[in-house]
């Protein structure tokens, strides 16, 4: 017999653009029932964009005939850094303006429904946790290898966000002594494996190149757009087999750039971990491209209404 569906509401805030939610749970299963977005403006101050995303949410409920409580709870997925017990948003870089910000407390004040906060990667590894690639899975890595790079970590069943929700913070491990600016340090896993990191990496030798178009130059024949992507390569492996031998994951599953470039990128990060990491530990792990795909910013929202305080 299945069990009746539960409804969450999802808020997705980025420096782009704020999306929301509606999901129905059933039997394991997420569901996105309805979802509107607009772009984040910076002129628009934090409360502005607290009242529109309340509106939609006020809209969505309306729409579906449902009341507030009818939301199980709500989840917020925002860029860190932020303090997930209190709810508070906490300056972060792309996000101007938005210092201090106690929104879970004013979303609740406004709704009444029980809402929960968690950083954007952390967010997306509860996604990929609970419905897509590292469903039924212990200990695993999620890395968001975008723009930038930063890890959530599933250990032993659990969300781990650290003493102070500073927790998985990869892309500021130093690599190299020097490289590519990555989270404002040279050489960093950040610097070397992220799309902001490969378009500084292309500007350091003199090309006006995104990382998209780095890739495409590279299979075009480009020979120094394919070594910036050897080093890509190569370095993702080193981070890897840090984090491998660190934490002993059972998977590691990775988002945006390896989900559009794995058959470049998997065989020289292969390469470089089976030279830096415990082959026992190696064996124990899959690498594996995120399941859930562009709608992932939406389930990591949901994730995060789902997950709760747990």
């Amino acid at each position: 017999m299945s069990a009746l569906p539960k409804r969450y509401l999802g808020m997705d805030i980025g420096g782009t653009k704020c999306a929301v939610t509606l999901g129905t749970a059933i039997d394991g299963r997420m569901s996105i029932q309805d979802k509107e977005s607009f772009k984040t403006a910076s002129t628009r101050t934090p409360l502005q964009t607290l009242r529109q995303l309340l509106a939609l949410s006020d809209k969505m409920i309306n729409r579906h005939k449902l009341k507030p409580q009818d939301i199980t709870s709500i989840g917020l997925s925002c860029g860190g850094p932020l303090d997930s017990q209190s709810g508070t948003i906490l300056s972060p870089p792309n996000l101007p303006g938005w210092d201090d910000v106690a929104i879970v407390k004013l979303i609740v004040d406004h709704l009444g429904i029980q809402t929960y906060l968690q950083n954007d990667a952390n967010a997306c590894a509860l996604a990929e946790w609970l419905w897509g690639a590292g469903n039924q899975c212990d200990n695993m890595i999620f890395l968001t290898f975008g723009t930038g790079m930063g890890a959530g970590l599933i250990l032993n069943g659990h969300l781990y966000t650290g003493t102070n929700d500073m927790a998985g913070e990869v892309g500021h491990m130093r690599l190299e002594d020097t490289g590519p600016l990555g989270y404002n340090k040279p050489g960093s896993f950040e610097g070397f494996c992220s799309g902001g990191g490969l378009a500084i990496a292309a500007k350091g030798i003199g090309l006006q190149l995104s990382a998209q178009e780095v890739f495409e130059k590279a299979a075009q024949g480009d020979q120094r757009c394919v070594q910036l992507v050897e080093q890509m390569g190569k370095q993702l492996g080193r981070g890897l087999a840090i984090l491998i031998d660190l934490l002993n994951p059972q998977k590691i599953i990775l988002g945006s750039i390896f989900n559009r470039q794995e058959s470049i990128l998997r065989p020289l990060l292969e390469k470089e971990l089976h030279q830096q990491a415990l082959s026992r530990s190696i064996n124990a792990c899959k690498i594996l491209p995120a399941q859930l795909g562009e709608a992932i910013g939406d389930y990591a929202a949901l994730a995060t209404a789902c997950y709760g305080g747990q």
